[in-house]
């Protein structure tokens, strides 16, 4: 970019393709790291712990959470600001405020930049730094997924729970009257079979009785003569 308008750089940077922004979102070293990488600065890639070196949140210090390359900011975890209906989103610091404190170096690519032009020694730091960050990482991944099984198998339980009816502990009292109120029922029951059992013969009587009358009424009277006849 050889122009010195304004309008044309900051055009020339919003328009940048996505390789070239992804160089520019780029952070000092602290003086540390600085000495022993031999840079100045260097990309910022999440997992990278950073201190936030202006703004309302200076001096805070975290791990980066999330890079968004098309609008060049970064996301640091515990910065957070509030909507108007009282929800907390992540808020977009820009790169130019962060100081890296510490590197993530579990990206190869990324070591073998870094180790370019440094000595043997240094170069064997670097690998046994990441070989720890990469045993830390895996350790933290298994806690995970361990604490989603555990989550799981305690859902599943309570499920279980929920579904199995557990019938209460009766007390004596409870139990007599229980068994009053079950005597009662099955002589009731009883009552109810002998009526039943009663109710055949009666039926059969009163049938008989239907019977009795319609043949009196079927059969023919004898017919009245005049007399004389």
């Amino acid at each position: 970019m050889m122009t010195i308008k304004p309008g044309k750089q900051r055009r020339y940077l919003y328009n940048a393709p996505l390789h070239k922004k992804r160089k520019w979102i780029a952070s000092h070293l602290e003086e540390g790291l600085l000495l022993k990488y031999d840079r100045r600065s260097v990309p910022v890639i999440v997992g990278d712990t950073v201190r936030i070196m202006r703004g309302s949140f200076k001096g805070h210090e975290n791990k980066v959470t999330r890079v968004d390359v098309k609008s060049g900011y970064v996301e640091v975890e515990g910065v957070t600001m509030t909507k108007a209906d009282g929800k907390k989103i992540p808020k977009p610091v820009h790169p130019s405020n962060l100081l890296i404190t510490k590197l993530n170096l579990t990206d190869r690519w990324r070591r073998e930049r870094l180790a370019g032009k440094l000595s043997e020694e240094k170069k064997r730091e670097i690998e046994k730094e990441a070989a720890e960050q990469v045993r830390l990482m895996e350790e933290k991944k298994e806690e995970e997924r361990r604490r989603l099984e555990e989550e799981k198998a305690k859902q599943i339980e309570e499920a279980k729970d929920k579904d199995r009816v557990v019938e209460p502990e009766m007390k004596p009292e409870e139990h007599a009257a229980e068994e009053e109120s079950t005597q009662e029922k099955t002589e009731d029951v009883k009552k109810e079979e002998e009526k039943e059992s009663q109710e055949p013969e009666e039926s059969k009587e009163h049938d008989e009785k239907k019977k009795d009358l319609e043949a009196k009424k079927t059969r023919k009277k004898p017919k009245k003569t005049r007399e004389g006849e």
